[in-house]
Formats: structure tokens, sequence, C-alpha cells
């Protein structure tokens, strides 16, 4: 050992000449070093951005998915409101023959307000949950709703203002006889063979002047003749 500490000492002069270039071996080395750690805390930084961004979204496609359930949800009740507002003249047979405009499928008031029913009818999801309904579906369902809505509203106020008013008074006066005749049909404590006279007359006097809502008249005519077979 002696001798190879005694043989490296007397190279001590190389020192100088290669002492530059290990100096910039072991700079190099270090900045390399320096670079990887660099290289390393940046992947770290992009990974933790990437998280964040994730969580981010995810969190705002949450909000989007309530914000549409709940526009879907007010879509559904005003169409059901709506619906349940037609309902009321379609099978009331006495109201309809107050606002007879109502089914008179001759306006265009009317037209439209059931061409509009028949496209929110046909938008409305098969379900009430933005899982199995699009956006852009929503959206267009929600748009429906509210032109069936309006729609509505326009023919139904015409037809509060109107009346009876576009039928002469010979008309007019078959009208109300036909709604007398239908409130004896529609009368439990009317015999059977009273409601069902009255019925056929009400049909003979709306005859050639208004056709009923097939509702409401499949519902009378069920009561009829329920009271007619009690009655056997």
């Amino acid at each position: 050992m002696d001798q190879l500490l005694q043989h490296i000492g007397s190279y001590w002069w190389l020192i100088f000449v290669f002492g530059g270039s290990i100096g910039g071996a072991v700079r190099g080395v270090t900045a390399w070093n320096e670079r990887r750690a660099n290289r390393r805390l940046e992947r770290f930084r992009i990974k933790q951005e990437t998280k964040a961004a994730l969580a981010r979204a995810e969190g705002l496609g949450r909000v989007d998915r309530a914000a549409l359930n709940r526009e879907l949800h007010r879509a559904s009740a005003q169409h059901d409101s709506v619906d349940e507002r037609w309902f009321g003249y379609e099978t009331d047979l006495s109201t309809i023959l107050d606002y007879p405009m109502m089914i008179d499928m001759r306006e265009p008031l009317t037209v439209d307000f059931h061409k509009a029913k028949r496209r929110a009818d046909l938008l409305r999801p098969d379900s009430a949950d933005v899982e199995t309904s699009a956006a852009p579906t929503v959206e267009e369902y929600r748009d429906a709703v509210h032109a069936y809505a309006a729609a509505f509203d326009v023919a139904e106020q015409e037809a509060r203002r109107r009346r009876r008013g576009d039928f002469d008074p010979m008309e007019q006066e078959r009208l109300s006889r036909a709604q007398r005749l239908l409130a004896v049909a529609m009368d439990s404590g009317a015999t059977p063979a009273e409601r069902q006279q009255a019925y056929g007359r009400a049909r003979k006097e709306l005859d050639g002047l208004i056709d009923l809502p097939r509702p409401a008249t499949i519902a009378l005519e069920r009561q009829v003749q329920a009271a007619l077979n009690r009655a056997e």
C-alpha cells in the first residue's frame, strides 16, 4: 500500500493537467442531477394539476347534471299542468259547449295548440333523469313545452273571448239545448231511459255543429250504458 501511495504521489503534478477536466465532469454530473430533480418536480406538478383539473371537471359535470335534472323536472311539471288544463275541456262536455273553439280544428289557433301539444308529447323523454337524456334533448323538450303552454294560453283566451259568438242565434240555441240534454244524460238521479234519450237527442242537436271530443264521448256513453245495465 505504501508503494502504491508513493507511486501516486510521484504523479501529483498531473492534477494541474487534468484538474480542469475532472472539475468539469463533476460540475456536469451535478448539473445532470439538478436537471433530473427538476424534471421530477415538473412531472409531479403536472400530475397534481391534472388531478385538480379532473376534479374540477367532475364537479362541473355533477353541477351540469343537477341543473339539467331540475330543468327536465320543471318542463315535465309544466307539461303535466297544461295537459290537465286541456283535459278539463276534453273530458267535460258542458265546458266544451261553452267554449267550442277549443275543439274546432278549422280555427288556426286551435290547430297551432294541438300541433304544439303533439310536438311536446313526442319530445318528452321516457325517463325523468338526465342520465338517459342528453342536454340538447332536454333543451329541445323544454322549448317544446314552453311553445305548447303559450299556444294553449292564446287559444284558451280567444275561446273564452268568443265563446259561442261564431254561431248564429239558431245554432247557439241548439248548443244550449244540447248542453241541457247532456246535463240530464250525466245526471245519476235520472232514470236510465231518460239518460239514454237525453244523450241521443243531444247528439242530434250537435250534429253538424261541432265534433265532440272522443274521450268525453266515450266516458259519457259508458256512464249511460252502465245505468242501462243496472236497470236490467
